[in-house]
């Protein structure tokens, strides 16, 4: 799990700052300067580095050794300037959330700008496309980097819409073929009665209106690679014959008699179950074992939805024009399309940012701009008066800059047992009112036991950790 670092001598310091991160939802460790080169080196996984910068010359030395890693200067003393680019920027006690996010999302983006550069290193401009950080795309990431190099074949299975064509192109552009044709074909696309003509194509007058010689998608992916999509609705006399060629590495052109040899790699896909349509004699299974060398789960969207706002983050410019700059979502709007199971995958996913951008250029998408099937009662939507103003803006600023007020909602729900009624008076009760000291006495007691740590309190109460941070800011609840 990603974390980040904070590196001071100063006990107080290290502590305030450890616990504003985990009060975010942040994972963090703290550590003086003498144990702090030894971990930098041996993690892997530090999103960013918050370093105690009084003596300057010594957070400069230890910047200066990881370079790749994004740093954040702490009360720097004295008029040095930095010149380092892993010094993305300073943080001043009492540090505010504003600050605090906006130095948060620095960090990410530094390490996102790494990936890409990363990435082009490798020669492909499609691997950007595989977005996310997910355990399970980070395991589609090994697979892809593994079987890449070599020349076994690769069966993509996944539901429609999850990027099964990305990872076949990945797997293209990683390869020593990358250099020579990628063909796509789709198998469900093409009536039975032409996919022969169109995998090996055909000499003239070979059919009804075969008027010239033509080539088939084998000699136009020759020394490349052939993605055959939705092999799962492939008829099953063609089956027979891409076999035959999977074995034998030759082809005819249909209605010629010449032999052609073909290198070509086989990279497949399917959203179907083909072991269950191998027991129904609707695929052959033979087929199934040639094209099953490497099989590849694309995982479905529902499967990955933290990796949702770095999707939107690489969906959003594609839909920008020189008078609309893009749209923004409020945090409520990320939760509440987290929460959708997403049927259609990605390919809904950027359906709906083309449709808002449409509807709301340049604009902040809350809950209610989103589609009613996207909206989830959980969550709660923002103020439309405010609804341009981001999350920590209006946020309690108290719990970070040191001070520490009495809650009157606590004050005034700390005898909530002798306020709440146990049945319905005759004069009637206000629903409203008996609900919300319920839930107050609910969160204050989640908190307390959890240390005041909001993730921990958030998980006793079964609600999201932004849910929580909401009904904290709506009662007044703080420490």
């Amino acid at each position: 799990m990603k974390e980040f670092l904070i590196i001071s001598d100063d006990i107080s310091r290290r502590q305030n700052l450890l616990t504003i991160l985990g009060f975010i939802g942040e994972n963090c460790q703290a550590l003086n300067y003498g144990k702090a080169l030894e971990a930098l080196q041996s993690s892997h996984e530090i999103e960013g580095v918050f370093i105690d910068a009084t003596d300057c010359s010594l957070a400069f030395d230890v910047s200066e050794k990881f370079p790749l890693c994004p740093f954040i200067l702490l009360n720097m003393s004295g008029d040095e300037q930095h010149v380092l680019p892993n010094i993305i920027g300073e943080l001043v006690e009492p540090i505010t959330f504003h600050a605090l996010t906006k130095m948060i999302e620095k960090c990410r983006g530094f390490l996102l700008n790494k990936l890409k550069k990363e990435q082009r290193t490798h020669k492909t401009s499609f691997f950007r496309a595989l977005v996310g950080e997910s355990l399970r795309m980070q395991d589609v990431r090994k697979l892809i980097d593994k079987v890449a190099p070599t020349e076994a074949n690769v069966l993509i299975l996944g539901e429609s819409g999850s990027g099964k064509e990305v990872i076949a192109r990945n797997v293209h552009y990683l390869s020593t073929r990358r250099d020579k044709p990628f063909v796509p074909v789709n198998c469900g696309a093409i009536p039975d009665e032409l996919m022969e003509s169109e995998l090996f194509g055909h000499e003239k007058g070979a059919f009804t209106g075969a008027l010239s010689a033509r080539k088939g998608r084998f000699e136009l992916a020759e020394g490349g690679t052939l993605f055959l999509d939705e092999i799962g609705d492939m008829p099953l006399p063609m089956q027979v014959k891409l076999l035959r060629v999977l074995q034998e590495r030759s082809f005819e052109r249909v209605g010629g008699n010449k032999t052609i040899k073909c290198d070509v790699r086989i990279v497949a896909a399917t959203h179907r179950n083909l072991d269950q349509m191998i027991d129904q004699d609707r695929f052959r299974e033979d087929l199934y074992y040639r094209l099953n060398v490497f099989p590849i789960k694309c995982p479905a969207l529902r499967e990955r939805q933290e990796d949702i706002p770095l999707i939107l983050q690489n969906l959003i410019p594609r839909f920008c024009s020189k008078d609309n700059q893009g749209i923004k979502f409020t945090h409520a709007a990320l939760q509440s399309l987290c929460g959708y199971p997403w049927p259609g995958n990605v390919r809904e996913l950027s359906n709906l940012v083309e449709r808002l951008t449409i509807l709301y250029p340049n604009k902040m998408i809350d809950v209610f701009d989103l589609p009613i099937k996207y909206q989830s009662s959980e969550i709660p939507t923002t103020d439309p008066k405010i609804r341009d103003v981001e999350l920590g803006k209006y946020l309690n600023n108290d719990i970070f800059d040191g001070l520490r007020k009495t809650s009157p909602a606590r004050e005034q729900f700390h005898d909530i047992d002798g306020d709440v009624p146990v049945a319905l008076p005759l004069e009637g009760v206000s629903l409203k009112e008996y609900l919300s000291k319920l839930e107050v006495n609910l969160i204050v007691q989640a908190l307390e036991q959890s240390d005041w740590i909001v993730v921990r309190a958030a998980t006793q109460l079964g609600i999201r950790r932004t849910t929580l941070i909401e009904k904290m800011r709506k009662y007044d609840i703080s420490r």
